[in-house]
């Protein structure tokens, strides 16, 4: 009987530990990729300027915003498929408007990366050293890119690791040309060499190359995604004229209209991505992360 408790009580605590001792894999796989979706996301609010906010308050808002306006939207109209898709459109916004607004900047600030590139190039000529040449952009760079390179030069000052404060830097920023930059200075640091300008100068006329090529391309390609986004805008504004119709209401309210609206939002939001993927230039992925 005693060797049956002593088993028992073995049995019992290898149970407690084994959370501990086996891990659960699929667990770890989750978490992981937790971590790759709040990074994704923590990167596209940099790149839109919003550094300060959290992942996980974005996807509050959303819920958020997206459960309003199912309220609002079955309150207008009683039809409760037409207000889940509704509140699932609305939900996606904030995601959608921190995209538009992050692809915008990294517009933006396509030209100026050329103006960091000049003064970087002379600043190296001129003597200076290339934590100072960097730290000289928080002055006399571009006025959109002085608050990164100011972090970077107190952050410099107060622990005199480059290479630390230039991965910092380059988080901040989180530009694939940014990356590009900041590589080759950290590469010049540490392997050495003359040709630090000469490199910079042939970046930068690859730059100028691949900004014009852009410009171009993103001026004949515009009306592809304009239109993209009146096709699938139309068929939901008739749709919720009908809505406002009792007898269209009653109809929508059944299972098959409640089928036909998720299938066509369904089908909506295939159309738009295909569209999109069609007419606009794939953005340039970051390698140096």
């Amino acid at each position: 009987m005693s060797i049956a408790v002593g088993l028992l009580l073995g049995a019992g605590l290898l149970l407690v530990v084994s959370p501990l001792l086996w891990p659960d894999a699929r667990k770890d796989d989750a978490n992981r990729t937790t971590g790759r979706l709040g990074a994704a996301l923590h990167a596209t609010l940099s790149q839109a300027g919003l550094p300060r906010v959290r992942p996980g308050t974005v996807v509050v808002v959303s819920l958020m915003v997206a459960a309003a306006a199912s309220a609002v939207t079955y309150a207008l109209l009683p039809v409760s498929a037409l207000a889940l898709a509704v509140g699932l459109v609305i939900g996606a916004l904030p995601a959608v408007v921190i995209s538009l607004r992050a692809r915008a900047r990294r517009r933006a600030t396509r030209v100026l990366w050329l103006d960091v590139v000049d003064q970087l190039v002379s600043a190296v000529r001129s003597g200076l050293s290339l934590p100072d040449s960097i730290a000289t952009l928080a002055h006399s760079g571009p006025a959109a890119t002085r608050d990164p390179f100011a972090r970077f030069e107190a952050d410099y000052r107060a622990t005199g690791n480059f290479g630390l404060c230039v991965t910092e830097l380059k988080a901040t920023l989180a530009d694939p040309v940014a990356d590009r930059i900041l590589e080759t200075v950290r590469m010049s640091r540490e392997v050495g060499g003359s040709e630090l300008t000469t490199v910079l100068r042939n970046l930068a006329a690859y730059l100028r190359q691949e900004a014009a090529i852009r410009s171009e391309v993103e001026a004949r390609q515009s009306w592809v995604v304009n239109a993209a986004r009146l096709g699938v805008a139309a068929p939901w504004i008739v749709l919720l004229l009908l809505a406002t119709r009792p007898e269209a209401a009653a109809a929508y309210n059944t299972p098959a209209g409640a089928v036909l609206i998720v299938g066509g939002l369904g089908v909506s939001v295939v159309a738009y991505r295909i569209m999109i993927a069609i007419g606009r230039i794939p953005e340039e992925r970051r390698w140096f992360q």
